[in-house]
């Protein structure tokens, strides 16, 4: 269909003119409006699965994918992590202990929940031993009552390295004087920062034995097993499934999308929205080829009508205008998905370097769950972008193409 002559024609209409320079301003203005649109939409999508890629392996290698727990302190904890551990999703296994208080140090006062875990399985289940800025899980000795907190805890109790921090429990203790609430002094010996605000903030962990203790507890005893399943979207059923097999009505379960499966559910629904109304915006500037293509018509009637008479086709002359719209969609398409994909692959570092400049920052760990910008750049997504846009600017010039195809020589020359 697109044969050498209307290919060349078309080339050259894309170009500048020499009577209508306005009809080149055009071509130019749809060139960069398709190009910016490619641009925004693979940067914002970059940008989404950026999030999405943060949740799934920074805040929920932080979160348990699965828990089993008992209303009762679990004894032989060791036999039931075999049992669990025989299950094909389940990679690993580690034993936990909660409790939720308060620390405080010098009159500063931080909510708390500490997780009282066994310094040498933990890591096969959570990636906290890689966010370390001081000390690391190794420091938590049983019987020594010593704590790791985040950085943004840390900051606000004014503590470090070896400073004392006291845990107020939510409970009281009945003595003759009459009640007073439970305490226990930890000394820090860690300084984690996992870039997730919640974690940094309220999350502390102890050993296993020091919170037994702290509970009145039996040695050894834990309150549940923490699982790191294989496919965590398979969690739910997983976990019920094993704690139905080790114990029926003993033991139930617990699963991450109780706690953060509402805050990935709306990072994948924003991404699919987002995605949707930004590719309205490259329809929009692709649609755009319509109206040049239109002018251009018009403006070249008479061109049309000499080329109708040395023989051309209306086939012919369609591809010809074809040609040029498409011209504008390919360039346009190229250099909005060159510059897409390097500002996805930069966004970040572009954004630090602004909140360093302007002293200021844009994410807030106290507002969303990580406090700096992630990007993750997708072939895919690139694929189809710049195919949509390609698509879309493809059907664009096929009915400015059709109405050139339809133009009568002598009407087009009456008024030449």
């Amino acid at each position: 269909m697109f044969r050498p002559l209307s290919v060349f024609i078309g080339m050259r209409y894309t170009g500048a003119k020499r009577r209508n320079h306005f009809v080149s301003f055009i071509s130019l203005t749809s060139m960069t409006g398709l190009a910016l649109g490619v641009l925004v939409m693979i940067l914002v999508l970059s940008v989404m699965n950026g999030f999405d890629h943060e949740m799934r392996t920074r805040v929920l290698g932080m979160v348990p994918h699965a828990t089993i727990e008992s209303p009762v302190p679990i004894d032989n904890w060791r036999t039931l992590a075999a049992q669990a551990q025989a299950h094909p999703q389940v990679v690993a296994v580690a034993p936990f202990t909660q409790m939720q208080g308060l620390l405080t140090h010098n009159g500063q006062v931080q909510k708390v929940l500490i997780n009282a875990i066994d310094p040498a399985l933990e890591p096969q289940v959570s990636i906290i031993g890689d966010f370390f800025r001081q000390g690391s899980l190794a420091a938590l000795r049983p019987g020594e009552f010593d704590i790791l907190i985040g950085d943004k805890a840390a900051a606000k109790l004014g503590v470090g390295i070896g400073d004392r921090v006291t845990f107020v429990a939510p409970e009281v203790t009945v003595t003759p004087a009459g009640m007073f609430p439970r305490m226990k002094r930890f000394t820090v010996q860690g300084i984690f920062h996992v870039g997730a605000g919640e974690l940094d903030g309220s999350v502390a962990m102890a050993h296993l034995d020091d919170l037994a203790r702290l509970h009145r507890w039996k040695p050894g005893q834990v309150q549940g097993l923490r699982l790191k399943l294989a496919d965590l979207f398979q969690a739910p059923r997983t976990a019920w499934s094993i704690a139905a097999n080790l114990g029926g009505e003993d033991f139930y379960a617990r699963d991450w999308t109780r706690s953060h499966g509402n805050l990935y559910q709306a990072i994948r629904m924003e991404k699919t929205m987002i995605g949707l109304l930004l590719l309205l915006i490259v329809a929009v500037a692709a649609f755009n080829i319509i109206s040049t293509l239109v002018m251009v018509v018009t403006d070249k009637k008479g061109d049309i009508a000499i080329l109708r008479t040395l023989g051309a086709t209306p086939g012919q002359i369609m591809a010809t205008f074809m040609v040029q719209g498409t011209v504008i969609g390919v360039i346009g398409t190229l250099i909005g998905g060159a510059l897409g994909i390097l500002a996805a692959l930069n966004i970040g570092s572009w954004i630090a370097a602004l909140e360093q400049l302007l002293g200021h920052k844009f994410l807030s760990a106290d507002v969303y769950f990580i406090d700096y910008l992630p990007s993750q750049l997708m072939g895919e997504d690139v694929a189809l972008v710049c195919g949509a846009a390609l698509l879309l600017s493809f059907l664009a010039t096929l009915y400015p193409a059709w109405c050139a195809a339809r133009t009568q020589p002598a009407e087009a020359l009456r008024y030449e």
